[in-house]
């Protein structure tokens, strides 16, 4: 009978080969889905601050116009709590790859439709209208991808190598940013300024068509993770695996929101900072093509030194990059605004580099991974996308509130709002402190 058993097992050489082949196909996935996404996600957010001010906003008063453009880019995060429960619920019951495809579909659709809206020019308000109401589907979408697909990739690695693999989902997001602003770049620098403002703009985000197609064709062949088959059996006992969490993590909820307060640094420097330096109102004379050069090479950067801090993280452990990242990135945005104050191309390149393609990037390439081996299978997905997505939500308000707090014609804005940047970095910092280290350890079952 002992035979029998034997023989009828896979050699252990074929299981690894299956594994292996699945977590490549899982880390390639995430990367994919992430980069497309992510396209899109930031071809809104650089047009919020370079362009939807004057086609959608043009008859308020220019410090009015760059808030409200800047609102409509923080109303997209407003979805993302929302997408996080109910994508997050479906991921833990009927499976990550499920999701994946939904949330690439709708994140496709949404992009592509704003590329075809009527300016208010055109339609009055309901232009505005229509923009805010493509961002809520944009953020309901997005709200799902980095949460299950950070989640294939996990459940998939072994613990030694998890922080590396599930790196590059964020690698990929980082690639989606570069493809966006490759895209507008010599659209913005060789159109004339009517040409851009009329209809150049529009063109990378129509070709978010290939998101729709492409989305389809990468995900249907992803295996779900041994890890969440094992439970599916026991989650799909709960309903709304959002209750459990509140229930039963409520602290570790908070502790991962205020932590994720650090991308308070990015929406400092790559979205305040845009405007800061580029809106006429605020006198510094940027043009747009030098800062979507400067925005492509930060984020060329950071898609270098993702994977070094994934590594490192499987090394030294998570929170040791965490609290480092997020500190480092809060000094340096006051040299960068300083920078842009100044109007130095060459110094707020350093320094945006400084602060986000090295300092951020030590908390971006690592949370993830943290966050995961927080919560178990069944409230994995659920866990990390409510604590994410609630925390980005906060932080994506900050570039409108600083405007708001350093209007066109305020004194010393880079210490006013570098400082209340390093405020909020150091309030993340010590939430780290309290997150479990899980580098090298079995993932909560």
């Amino acid at each position: 009978m002992s035979g029998t058993t034997t023989s009828s097992l896979p050699a252990p050489s074929k299981v690894k080969d299956v594994s292996s082949k699945n977590l490549k196909r899982a880390a390639a996935s995430g990367w994919i889905g992430s980069a497309l996404e992510y396209y899109d996600f930031t071809l809104y957010s650089q047009a919020a601050a370079l362009v939807f001010p004057t086609i959608f906003f043009p008859n308020a008063s220019p410090a009015v116009a760059i808030i409200a453009s800047l609102a409509t880019y923080g109303v997209g995060y407003v979805a993302r709590p929302i997408g996080a429960i109910v994508l997050g619920n479906m991921a833990d019951r009927r499976g990550r790859k499920h999701v994946l495809v939904i949330a690439m579909m709708l994140m496709g659709v949404a992009t592509l439709v704003v590329g075809l809206l009527p300016t208010y020019a055109q339609v009055g308000m309901l232009a505005p209208i229509m923009l805010v109401l493509l961002r809520l589907v944009q953020g309901f979408a997005v709200a799902g991808e980095l949460g299950a697909s950070n989640a294939l990739i996990v459940e998939h690695s072994p613990d030694a190598k998890r922080g590396f693999f599930a790196s590059f989902s964020l690698q990929g997001s980082q690639i989606g940013s570069i493809l966006a602003v490759a895209f507008l770049l010599p659209l913005a620098s060789f159109l004339p300024t009517e040409a851009f403002q009329t209809w150049g703009w529009r063109i990378p985000f129509l070709l978010s068509a290939v998101v729709i197609i492409a989305g389809y064709l990468i995900r249907r062949h992803i295996e779900e993770p041994p890890a969440y088959l094992k439970e599916s059996v026991q989650v799909k006992k709960f309903k709304t695996p959002a209750g459990e969490l509140f229930r039963r993590y409520p602290r570790l909820v908070a502790i991962c929101v205020i932590n994720t307060l650090a991308n308070v640094v990015g929406t400092a420097t790559l979205v305040f900072g845009v405007t800061y330096g580029k809106q006429e109102s605020y006198g510094v004379g940027f043009t747009t093509g030098e800062f979507l050069w400067i925005i492509l090479l930060v984020n060329c950067g950071s898609a270098l030194t993702i994977p070094l801090w994934g590594r490192l993280s499987d090394v030294f452990g998570r929170k040791a990059l965490m609290i480092t990242g997020v500190l480092g990135g809060g000094v340096m945005a006051i040299p960068y605004l300083y920078a842009v104050q100044e109007k130095n191309f060459v110094l707020v390149l350093v320094f945006g580099l400084l602060a986000m393609s090295v300092f951020f990037q030590m908390w971006n390439a690592t949370f993830a991974t943290a966050f995961q081996e927080q919560f178990p299978t069944r409230l994995r997905v659920t866990g990390f996308a409510v604590s994410q997505n609630v925390g980005l939500m906060i932080a994506a308000f900050a570039p409108a509130i600083f405007t708001i707090m350093a209007p066109p014609g305020a004194s010393n804005i880079p210490l006013v709002i570098g400082g209340t940047t390093l405020a909020v970095a150091a309030i993340s910092a010590v939430a780290a402190l309290f997150i479990r280290n899980g580098a090298n350890k079995s993932l909560v079952e």
